[in-house]
């Protein structure tokens, strides 16, 4: 089977899920036509809040950092919502699998979540970030074992870790072990080493690893926005999205210093040709001396089932 990916590298416009959310349709209406698949960066809906700090501090908390938290949590996307129809709609209008990095609102908690979404199914599956990573402690929750999802599509078997998530070992193998094929991986990551990562990933994992980042520049962020990250410089995160074959081999990218989208044609079969010599789950693994169980982790989520 060959899969049309897209990796999209692009801009919110912060804080304000409605004029995202007509952003994101362009730009799936743009790429969708040429694309079975197209992957958003982590919370591109409403915005990774690069440079805030909530107005945090060991012991306190500020009443301007408190609003700056009601204002994402008001921007940030409820599937109890219309918000999920509307994502649904553009998966099914476009004919387009979505793979689309949220900043989720449950109740008054936050979630850094990816969002599956079939052009035929809808919703299928919603994987929330386990471990925010540093100061993101402060705003974003964390999840358990029932968000590290593993989806059978018709194109194939989707799955994937949020940013520095991609460091733990455990939840890597919790993905390989449910046979992920095309392994997504949004993030706010943008250092030259981040594509070590993913080459590793795609090399211990022998699937397809899509990396995903936002490109933001400063100027993006409103005047009152751009006064809480004075000593940040003007290109915040310069991207570095990538798409790596199951041998590590770079077949796209890494994309650094603007916008834009990376396309490939993956074919499947170079994950079976790739396990001949490294299987990790399979007859490299020694399950006479290693197991590992996965806490509320679901079976794989078939499409039609959902």
């Amino acid at each position: 089977m060959k899969v049309r990916v897209g990796v999209l590298q692009d801009s919110p416009v912060f804080f304000d899920k409605e004029a995202t959310l007509r952003k994101t349709e362009a730009l799936v209406a743009q790429h969708a036509g040429g694309c079975d698949l197209l992957i958003f960066p982590e919370s591109f809906i409403p915005g990774y809040p690069r440079g805030f700090d909530f107005g945090a501090v060991v012991g306190s908390r500020s009443n301007e950092g408190r609003q700056l938290y009601a204002d994402y949590l008001n921007n940030s996307i409820d599937l109890k919502t219309e918000d999920r129809t509307r994502l649904e709609a553009m998966a099914r209008d476009y004919g387009a699998y979505l793979v689309m990095g949220v900043t989720e609102r449950v109740g008054g908690t936050l979630y850094c979540s990816t969002l599956y979404l079939s052009p035929t199914d809808g919703l299928l599956a919603i994987h929330r970030k386990i471990k925010p990573t540093g100061t993101e402690r402060v705003f974003w929750g964390e999840a358990a074992g029932e968000g590290l999802v593993v989806v059978q599509t018709k194109i194939g078997r989707l799955g994937g870790l949020i940013c520095w998530e991609n460091y733990l070992p455990l939840a890597r193998m919790a993905m390989y072990q449910q046979g992920v094929q095309i392994y997504v991986a949004p993030t706010a990551d943008s250092r030259d080493v981040w594509t070590s990562t993913m080459r590793h990933v795609a090399l211990e994992g022998r699937c397809f690893v899509l990396g995903c980042n936002q490109y933001f520049t400063k100027s993006m962020y409103t005047k009152q926005h751009q006064e809480l990250v004075p000593n940040e410089p003007e290109e915040m995160c310069r991207g570095g999205s990538v798409i790596i074959s199951p041998l590590g081999e770079i077949i796209a990218g890494p994309l650094f210093g603007h916008a834009g989208i990376l396309k490939a044609e993956l074919d499947l079969e170079d994950i079976s040709r790739a396990q001949l010599d490294f299987d990790v789950v399979g007859h490299y693994g020694r399950p006479d001396i290693f197991s590992l169980e996965v806490r509320g982790q679901p079976k794989v989520i078939e499409e039609g089932d959902v």
